[in-house]
Formats: C-alpha cells, sequence, structure tokens
C-alpha cells in the first residue's frame, strides 16, 4: 500500500477524531441549527444536485448497469425533496446524547449513572446511493458523531454535489468542517487505508453489496456492522388473507426491487398451491418479474424457470423472484433458516398463534407480520433515517438510527470516596 495513502488517511481520521471531539460538547440546539441548514440548502441546491445526479446516471447507463440499480443512483426533485425531509425528521428526534440509561445509589455514598455517549468518529462505505450521503451525515451529526464517507464512484458527481451543500450548512451553524468528511478518490487502496486507522475511527458501517462488506471485513482493523445480504422471504401461510398477501407479495418484489429490504423468496403453503398461485405469478410476471420456482411451481407456472440452489440463496436486487411451495410453517422456517441473510422476513396470516410462531422462530433482524418487507427501513420506524441495516447481533441490529451510533460510559459521583 503506498505511504501516501497511509499518511493521508491517517490525517483524515485524526481530522475527524478532534472534530469528534468538539461535537461532544455541543448542545442540541446548535447540531440542530445545523441540521435544518442542510435541509433548507438542499433544496436551495436542489438543480445543481440533480444536475450532478444526471451526469452519474448517464454514466451509470453507458457502463451497463441494471434498471434497478440506475433507479438506486437517481436523484430527482421528489428524492432531494425527500432528503431534506429525512434531515428535518432526525432534527426533531430526541437528542440520545446524555441521557441517563439508568442510576442507581452504592454503600458509601456512590452515586452512579451509565450516560449515553456518542461512539466518536464513524467509517460509512456505501454504493450506489447518494442520500446515503445526507441519511448518514444527518444521524451522525444528531448524535454528536463524525463521520467520513466514502460513496461508490458510480455516483460520485452527486455524492460531491450534496457533500458541498453540507460543509456550506456547516460552516454556516459554526461546526467544525471535519465533522463531515467526504473521500473523493475511488482508488480503493485509499479505503484499506482508513480501515488500518483503529486508533482514531471508532467504527465502520458498510452498505452495499456483499463483495463490498466482505472486503470490508476482510480489510478492517476497526469493528464493522455489516449485513451481507438482504434475502428477504415472504411466507403465505395456509390461513392467510389471500388479497392482503397478495398486496404484500407485490409490493415487496416490486416497489423498489434494487434494494435490499425487497423480497427474493416466495413461500407459498401447498394450499394455495394451485390457481391462486398461478394467478399471483402470472401478474408478477406480468410487472416484468422472472420467476424461477420448485417443481410445484413449475407444475403451475409454465413460464418459470427450475430454480437452482442458488437461487435459494440469491440476492437479485432485481425483478428475479425465487418460489417454492412448502407443506407447512415449520417447513417455511427451516427454509429461512438454511438459506435466508437474517435481515427482513414477513409471513401472511390470520392465525395469531402462527404468526406468533414465526415471529419467536424466525431469528431476523426484522419480522413482519401482514406487512411488507420493504416497510423494514429506518424512516419507517420512525428513526428519522437509517446508517445501515445490521444484521449482527453487536453493537446493533436491524435498521440503525441515532440510539444505534451511540455507546454509553459509567458516571460515578462521590464525596472523596475511597476503597478499603
Amino acid at each position: 500500500m503506498a505511504s501516501n495513502h497511509m499518511a493521508e488517511a491517517e490525517r483524515m481520521a485524526r481530522r475527524a477524531r478532534e472534530a469528534a471531539r468538539k461535537l461532544a460538547l455541543t448542545d442540541t440546539a446548535t447540531r440542530n441549527r445545523a441540521l435544518a441548514e442542510i435541509s433548507a440548502r438542499l433544496m436551495a441546491d436542489c438543480d445543481k444536485i440533480v444536475a450532478a445526479s444526471e451526469q452519474d446516471v448517464a454514466g451509470g447507463r453507458q457502463a451497463g448497469l441494471s434498471a434497478a440499480m440506475l433507479d438506486r443512483l437517481m436523484l430527482n426533485r421528489p428524492r432531494v425533496e425527500a432528503m431534506a425531509r429525512s434531515v428535518d425528521e432526525i432534527a426533531a428526534l430526541p437528542d440520545p446524547v446524555g441521557e441517563i440509561i439508568e442510576a442507581w445509589d452504592r454503600p458509601g455514598g456512590l452515586h452512579i449513572e451509565r450516560v449515553r455517549v456518542p461512539l466518536g468518529v464513524v467509517l460509512i462505505i456505501y454504493e450506489s446511493r447518494p442520500n446515503v450521503t445526507t441519511d448518514a451525515a444527518a444521524l451522525c451529526l444528531k448524535s454528536a458523531n463524525a463521520t467520513i464517507l466514502r460513496g461508490g464512484k458510480e455516483a460520485i458527481r452527486a455524492n460531491g454535489a450534496v457533500y458541498r451543500t453540507i460543509q456550506s450548512a456547516l460552516a454556516s451553524a459554526g461546526l467544525p468542517a471535519d465533522s463531515v468528511q467526504l473521500v473523493e478518490t475511488t482508488d480503493h487502496e485509499f479505503v484499506n487505508a482508513l480501515l488500518r486507522q483503529e486508533r482514531w475511527i471508532d467504527v465502520v458501517v458498510p452498505r452495499g453489496g456483499e463483495g463490498l462488506i466482505r472486503a470490508v471485513v476482510d480489510n478492517s482493523r476497526i469493528p464493522v456492522i455489516k449485513h451481507y445480504k438482504g434475502v428477504c422471504h415472504v411466507y403465505v401461510d395456509e390461513f392467510a388473507d389471500l388479497g392482503m398477501a397478495e398486496e404484500i407479495v407485490i409490493n415487496a418484489k416490486c416497489q423498489r426491487p434494487g434494494v435490499c429490504n425487497a423480497m427474493e423468496t416466495l413461500l407459498v403453503h401447498r394450499a394455495h398451491a394451485g390457481e391462486y398461485l398461478a394467478n399471483l405469478l402470472s401478474k408478477l410476471a406480468s410487472l416484468g418479474v422472472e420467476i424461477r420456482g420448485c417443481e410445484r411451481t413449475c407444475a403451475v407456472f409454465s413460464s418459470a424457470k427450475p430454480a437452482t440452489k442458488a437461487d435459494w440463496y440469491a440476492e437479485y436486487l432485481d425483478l428475479i423472484l425465487a418460489v417454492r411451495v412448502v407443506d407447512s410453517i415449520e417447513e417455511a422456517m427451516e427454509h429461512i433458516a438454511k438459506y435466508g441473510s437474517a435481515h427482513t422476513d414477513a409471513i401472511v396470516t390470520e392465525d395469531a398463534s402462527r404468526a406468533e410462531q414465526f415471529v419467536r422462530g424466525v431469528d431476523s433482524a426484522s419480522v413482519m407480520v401482514n406487512a411488507s418487507t420493504r416497510l423494514s427501513d429506518g424512516g419507517v420506524f420512525g428513526l428519522g433515517a437509517e446508517v445501515g441495516i445490521s444484521t449482527d447481533k453487536l453493537h446493533a441490529r436491524g435498521p440503525m438510527g441515532i440510539r444505534d451510533l451511540t455507546t454509553y460510559k459509567y458516571v460515578v459521583r462521590g464525596r472523596g470516596a475511597l476503597r478499603t
């Protein structure tokens, strides 16, 4: 690795650490003022941001990116407006920093508090979606963390435009410019240099495809909060409301197929494996979905391609769906346990005991009952946005909001207390 990469990465990380120290001393009003400035300036700079995104999309089209990936890449006015609203929602959330999680007294006059504090410096590495730039910056600022952002090369123009907007807002609010830094080189070796800055960076959150996340985990000396894949399932139970099930299935697959909470595998109880399944798959096919099915699926829907073992593990991020007919809820849960990624899985059922069995038996970060997997999202959950979705169990799980960007310290108060 080039020594200049290591030196520059260390300088960037050290500046972030210094900014984090200053942010830890700021009050809620100051940080909220910065967020309000970001929101306002996003709208003021909307045309510039959209123009930059259009250049990225044109480049992605030339590079042969899929329609779903181009959709992830694209910013238009409604999406920039949504980014601004998300920043406003984050600003409106209660400030977690300084919250006393619990407190108690001990013999000898000790008063002990467990107090919520920022993580410090957060490195966020992400692909395609330039809205992550504002979501991540806003969540980190609200929780008094400094952040280093490294977006994908395919969105470099839009990310740069959004970053310049954020920088102008920080200056206006009087916060350190290094509170939010953007890596503007596309050299992967520079990222690897950052991943070795364990003295200055506290945690890494990668967002993107499995290849990116595995590369980060393999190269990082810093703790990584991750999800490798979003292999999300919807199980249509024997006792499902079939009209509801159809709406959920179509939404989970088609509403935005290129994101990690889109359904990739449909599991259907054998009770519905005749005319209902055939009609459902026909509707999906009419929406452009390619069906890859088990033998029983292919028997009722002749346009289905036979599914391979690889299809059950696949995160397509596209209009492709694996479909399997199962004999029981237990078989559905066994399938999810074997092939799933512990991201988001759903059951459609009117039987409360079946729903409870599924909730208890499926070990995923989000388990949905009679709801689309697409609803597994920080904004939907009331978190304002998310810095990522974790399938880990430590330190955070599921959509990560501002509380997940904090840890705690013990504050112990006494009056000359000594240990004897």
